[in-house]
């Protein structure tokens, strides 16, 4: 669904402001949670300020921030290079780890650089291949690529803070919350930009790929990514992550045209296994933290 989304939907609304895109495909799913999420509300008396601060973080970065980003990349690329945007955007657990060390103390594992920089060397060669980077006005790739990077940053700081809510809530209400405000964070935006004005232009072939991509390909998926992930281990999850960018390659030939070239491949296939590597590590790291828990820490986590 992301993959689909990020090929097919999103580039498709390029005629709109980036920040007006990212409040509507928020405010749509949130407006139709309240049919059957509205009980959720009553956590909010639960939450410390504390965890409410976190909350507007993970809205912050992970809502506005991060799909700013994404978006206004897959907008610069014009239907160009939709696949290596997609594709950088699996850098994200590089910028978690490193953030976690600082914001959790969490601490790195041993082989945690040595991948990282091979991701780094992979992610390099699938934007630019063999070449130092334009950044003339002339080839949009640098800039796009830049964004995709943010993105990844971004999302890779809302899962850090995320961790520190998840065990207050459950993922139907983090999910809820989450969009709630993020949707809060981007009407001020809109407003202050004065974008809401898109308003009049937004024709009904626009409204039609907003509400698939806010009630499917957005909301929908992540819903469907938090359920699954109740009843499959890290490792799995991992792997089966690895279709996002398989998905985004498929759709991107056979709606666009467009192919990797050789030397993009090779990239993609190194990077992507450097981030496997990354993420194996990770949940080792948490496994065996977990084991060495007391058990009433386990039970309370």
């Amino acid at each position: 669904m992301w993959g689909f989304d990020g090929v097919v939907l999103t580039p498709r609304l390029w005629e709109l402001d980036v920040s007006y895109v990212v409040f509507i495909v928020h405010a749509l799913p949130f407006l139709g949670m309240q049919f059957f999420l509205y009980r959720h509300y009553k956590y909010l008396k639960k939450l410390s300020w504390v965890d409410i601060v976190f909350f507007i973080l993970i809205a912050i970065f992970g809502g506005a921030l991060g799909t700013l980003a994404i978006v206004k990349a897959l907008f610069l690329v014009n239907f160009n290079n939709l696949t290596v945007v997609a594709l950088l955007q699996k850098t994200q657990p590089i910028f978690a780890i490193i953030l976690a060390r600082f914001i959790l103390k969490e601490p790195f594992s041993r082989h945690f650089f040595r991948w990282a920089l091979l991701a780094i060397i992979g992610s390099y060669l699938l934007t630019f291949e063999l070449n130092l980077p334009d950044t003339s006005n002339k080839d949009l790739l640098f800039e796009a690529a830049c964004y995709a990077l943010f993105a990844a940053f971004s999302f890779g700081s809302a899962t850090v803070f995320g961790k520190r809510v998840l065990n207050k809530v459950p993922f139907q209400t983090a999910l809820f919350f989450r969009y709630g405000f993020t949707t809060l964070v981007m009407l001020i935006i809109v407003l202050s930009l004065g974008t809401y004005q898109q308003l009049e232009v937004t024709t009904n072939t626009h409204w039609l790929f907003l509400i698939i991509i806010g009630l499917t390909t957005g909301s929908g998926a992540i819903l469907l990514y938090y359920y699954g992930l109740r009843y499959i281990p890290a490792n799995v999850s991992t792997i089966c992550e690895l279709c996002f960018p398989l998905f985004t390659v498929i759709f991107d030939y056979i709606f666009n045209g467009n192919i990797l070239s050789p030397i993009q491949c090779f990239s993609a296939l190194l990077m992507l296994f450097a981030i496997y590597r990354i993420s194996r590590i990770q949940a080792y790291e948490q496994v065996k933290k977990d084991n060495s828990l007391p058990l009433q820490s386990k039970l309370t986590t």
